[in-house]
């Protein structure tokens, strides 16, 4: 079943840990080039970059990606997508995937997922997440652990290890697999309805969002239910860092 959305990549120029990510080069492309072009394999209606650097416009421009300059004090890509979005001039009820400029090797399914979820159900957000395989990945603070209602809908987002097995905490500190709980991890893509980002823009940052450095946590905290896809399917890891960056040029140079 395919359904109507658009498809919105935040790329900032800047980066505290690879300046000038969006425009690194993959195989001969930018990197936000790179996603926009997955992000075009799922039929979407409209695919835009939203940035704050008219080099990345023109470099979108040369391979006739769509583009449009956003504010560069933004607090995060949540915000740059409501703004995006007014300026494009989005129905209230249109579907948002955002899709992050650091994901070259993103699967197009997954964006579909996402939309169709929001299509499906009654809610202003939609995520996605993947089952947790190993304990170290379970106390890896970096890896953010997502829990749910019996509705499929986010309960919380966290870097600490939830849900807590107390009674085999022990031994999965110590690394054992097999006593993993069923442990989700978040996968950073997100939907929304166009009404619903505007909303975000006006909300006050949250404490919860602030200790854990987590900005879906502004939703929660607000009242406002987020759907959650639960995929088969492990993500390739994005660009974070710079051996990220090197692991992503050589497959794209094979």
């Amino acid at each position: 079943m395919s359904v109507p959305f658009v498809v919105l990549i935040p790329a900032r120029l800047q980066s505290s840990r690879l300046p000038n990510k969006p425009l690194a080069d993959l195989g001969g492309r930018a990197m936000v080039v790179r996603v926009a072009e997955r992000a075009k394999q799922t039929g979407a209606e409209r695919v835009v970059v939203a940035t704050d650097s008219q080099e990345i416009i023109d470099v979108c421009a040369q391979y006739g990606v769509e583009a449009v300059m956003t504010r560069a004090d933004h607090d995060n890509g949540t915000e740059r997508l409501a703004e995006a979005a007014n300026l494009l001039g989005l129905a209230p009820e249109a579907i948002i995937v955002n899709v992050q400029g650091d994901e070259p090797m993103i699967d197009p399914k997954l964006i579909q997922q996402v939309a169709l979820y929001l299509h499906q159900n009654p809610v202003p957000v939609a995520t996605a997440a993947h089952f947790v395989r190993s304990a170290q990945d379970f106390n890896n603070p970096n890896v953010v652990k997502v829990v749910l209602n019996k509705r499929q809908e986010a309960l919380y987002f966290s870097r600490a290890p939830i849900p807590f097995p107390r009674d085999d905490m022990a031994v999965v500190l110590q690394g054992a697999d097999d006593k993993l709980p069923p442990v989700l991890r978040h996968i950073g893509i997100y939907g929304y309805r166009a009404q619903f980002l505007a909303t975000y823009h006006q909300m006050q940052a949250s404490p919860l969002e602030q200790i854990e450095k987590l900005e879906q946590l502004r939703i929660l905290w607000h009242g406002h239910a987020i759907g959650v896809v639960v995929t088969d399917n492990i993500p390739v890891a994005g660009v974070d860092t710079l051996e990220d960056l090197q692991r992503m040029q050589a497959h794209f140079q094979a």
